[in-house]
């Protein structure tokens, strides 16, 4: 209740500017490899996904005005709050992928599905540039897939291997004030 004037505030900047819908959804990987729609406020025109699934570039012309907004200060992953509440995501833990990317993932690297999605995670925190690595790449797709998938998931494995109480809020805390310094 306490984020509802938010909601509205944000419903009401995407209505305005690119109109229904407000908000997106995406099927994502959860833990156990078992697939779940992910929800977000809509930043990019519709239909956008159809063009690609990755960001490239801090303009990709299909992010709309609001849309970079929220996505500059991650407004757009609020209504996550509503999967964290319902058991399917947490704050902290690593951000799930779409099935395609996930089909690459090694033995090792499954183990990222043994934990519940999060919001953030340090990879989210190292990799907040992505968008702009991306767009320097030849092969926007491959090194994404072939880079910085690997090292997320790297990433991802100090905290699955140590998901103590201080880490869960280090992260939190390092997450917030990387928002705060963008």
């Amino acid at each position: 209740m306490l984020l509802f004037p938010l909601f509205a505030i944000v419903s009401l900047g995407i209505l305005f500017v690119s109109g229904w819908p407000v908000l997106y959804f995406q099927t994502r990987v959860g833990k156990g490899g078992r697939p779940f729609r992910l929800v977000k406020f809509r930043t990019m025109n519709n239909g956008a996904e159809h063009s690609g699934q990755l960001t490239v570039g801090g303009r990709d012309p299909r992010i709309t005005p609001v849309g970079y907004i929220l996505r500059k200060y991650k407004l757009d992953e609020l209504p996550q709050l509503w999967h964290v509440l319902s058991g399917t995501m947490s704050l902290v833990g690593p951000r799930p992928e779409v099935q395609r990317y996930v089909d690459h993932y090694t033995e090792v690297q499954r183990k990222v599905l043994s934990v519940r999605p999060g919001i953030t995670d340090e990879a989210s925190i190292a990799y907040a540039n992505e968008n702009e690595l991306l767009s320097s790449a030849t092969d926007p797709e491959k090194f994404y897939r072939e880079v910085i998938l690997p090292d997320k998931i790297r990433l991802n494995m100090f905290y699955i291997n140590d998901p103590s109480v201080i880490n869960y809020f280090k992260i939190i805390g390092k997450t917030f004030f990387k928002i705060i310094k963008t």
